[in-house]
């Protein structure tokens, strides 16, 4: 076997998501003459990063000081607010907004045109910004310290033979390794294992966040309106609820998410969001208007006692893969470019992750989390105990004596004959798309259809002898784009992948009761090509 091909750095940064690109571009600032790669799946910059997103600018303002006089291109300054409970399917109360999602001086953007606006301003400092290649292994030294990443090959066949266009993926070596992945990264999830960076943490825990662009008809938006609901389609034992975002141009960004510690088999959180979209206080906006793109991701909801050790030996993580999403405030943005701007304040020195974590854990950064570390678990016994508790910690600060405990997602579903489902008092769907493998198509999603599936199974029988009977397959209604698939034809019932429809969102991954499913790196360039989001 030939030895493979191989680059030197000084810091390989994996994922070119805010908190990657911020700690890019602040390392060049402070020191210069370091050499800095940034390597993303997706085949350009921001064509899988899915946000809400309304941002706070002070990190920003802090990375880049002169931003506002050259702004992304969707950047819309709020003007108000609302918060909404929708009681069943047909009625709605105005709410007082809570304090944590005032947005007076945020401005509503896309988050994936915002990261392709920031990846030229990372190169003209010099980094080198690499597109479309997947980052598949990490590499160690051997004292067994992170070393640097593998590129995944590209032209392989699904039965693992070569394709005439072949192509060894490189090694990245480096002196340090940055992890800002996002939620649920696959070398993460492997660094946090091999090194124990969760041990002294309680689970992560996640949600999953659907969310769809449209164009509405001439003069009925409201640029800089922001609108928050919660309730209907939810049952009170399900946490989540609905955002609505209007941009310039007559646009709305429309997003749900539910919680993946939903305890209902039978739950779908897809469906559930096109139902929202049909409850009258949502349905009158997009009544008459059409889906420009849509996707799903999943979001990390953990927050301060889920958070593992970031630093390990050559490497550390940041953002949304160490897990600095403030879930009250449905952001982590901020988060992710104060994370990645101390994290390369930290090492500018000697390049070495020793002692950001305790620098992390000191930060303002980690005391936003733990001032509203309590409102997300308090969720766990209900709407109404959830919405009591979070008022409390509110109006005291987050300055309770005790810190709710967070439980894995996957152990947190019911098996059917455990679970009385409630009544769902779902409607007629009219608006668009008719189903998931519709809205696939918006998500402009692309895999090769020849190469290795990338959602690895452990054991398929336990679908067909177990899980049918159990849990009645909910990977059927879990995953967001139609993926998994129960079908019978002559051998018998068997389990269907259907990977060249997935959106890269790693519910699978996390929801999955028996654990045997795991997400791995498609292809460079391969999944979903989002447009605004």
């Amino acid at each position: 076997m030939s030895e493979r091909e191989s680059m030197e750095y000084d810091v390989v940064v994996v994922g070119a998501g805010p908190a990657g690109l911020s700690f890019a571009i602040r390392l060049k600032q402070l020191k210069p003459e370091t050499t800095v790669c940034v390597i993303e799946k997706a085949s350009s910059i921001g064509a899988q990063i899915l946000s809400g997103a309304v941002i706070e600018p002070a990190p920003l303002d802090a990375l880049l000081p002169g931003w506002r006089e050259n702004k992304p291109p969707v950047c819309v300054p709020v003007k108000e607010d609302e918060f909404w409970w929708l009681r069943d399917h047909t009625s709605a109360t105005k709410m007082p907004t809570p304090p944590q999602m005032h947005n007076e001086g945020n401005f509503i953007v896309s988050l994936g045109a915002m990261c392709a606006w920031l990846a030229p301003q990372a190169e003209a400092l010099g980094v080198d910004v690499f597109p479309g290649y997947a980052a598949a292994e990490n590499l160690f030294d051997r004292d067994g310290a992170v070393a640097g990443v593998r590129i995944g090959d590209m032209g392989v066949a699904r039965d693992g033979t070569h394709k005439p266009g072949y192509t060894e993926g490189i090694d990245i070596h480096a002196k340090l390794t940055v992890l800002a992945e996002g939620c649920r990264g696959h070398l993460t999830k492997k660094l946090i294992r091999t090194f124990g960076l969760d041990k002294d943490a309680d689970p992560q825990t996640y949600g999953i966040g659907i969310k769809e662009l449209w164009q509405l008809p001439a003069g009925r938006g409201t640029p800089g309106k922001v609108m928050h609901t919660l309730g209907w389609p939810l049952a009170n034992d399900t946490y989540g609820g609905s955002f609505i975002y209007h941009l310039d141009n007559d646009r709305v960004a429309i997003g749900f998410v539910a919680g993946l510690d939903y305890p209902d088999p039978m739950f779908s959180p897809f469906e559930a969001f096109q139902q929202l979209k049909h409850h009258p206080k949502v349905k009158a906006l997009l009544e008459g208007g059409s889906i420009v793109s849509a996707g799903a991701r999943a979001i990390v909801e953990g927050g301060y006692q889920s958070l593992p050790k970031t630093e390990m030996p050559g490497a550390l993580m940041i953002g949304d893969a160490a897990g600095l999403l403030n879930v009250p405030k449905i952001k982590g943005t901020h988060q992710a470019i104060r994370s990645g701007m101390l994290a390369a304040e930290h090492v500018a020195g000697s390049l070495a992750p020793t002692g950001f974590d305790a620098k992390l854990r000191d930060s303002a950064i980690m005391a936003e989390l733990k001032k509203v570390r309590n409102i997300r678990p308090g969720f766990n016994k209900g709407l109404w105990w959830g919405l009591i508790n979070a008022a409390w910690e509110t109006v005291t600060g987050g300055a309770s004596p005790w810190t709710l405990r967070n439980h894995a997602d996957w152990s947190s579903l019911k098996k059917l004959d455990q679970y009385e489902a409630p009544t769902k008092d779902y409607v007629e769907r009219t608006l668009p798309p008719r189903d998931r493998l519709a809205s696939v198509y918006f998500a402009a999603t692309e895999h090769d259809e020849d190469q290795p599936v990338h959602l690895k199974v452990l054991d398929t029988t336990i679908c067909i002898d177990r899980c049918t009977t159990e849990y009645g397959n909910p990977c059927q209604r879990f995953c967001p784009a139609g993926v998994y698939e129960i079908v019978e034809d002559e051998a018998g019932k068997r389990l269907q992948i259907n990977s060249a429809n997935c959106v890269h969102c790693k519910t699978c991954d996390i929801k999955d009761p028996y654990e045997i499913i795991t997400w791995v790196t498609p292809e460079g360039g391969a999944g979903p090509n989002y447009q605004g989001l």
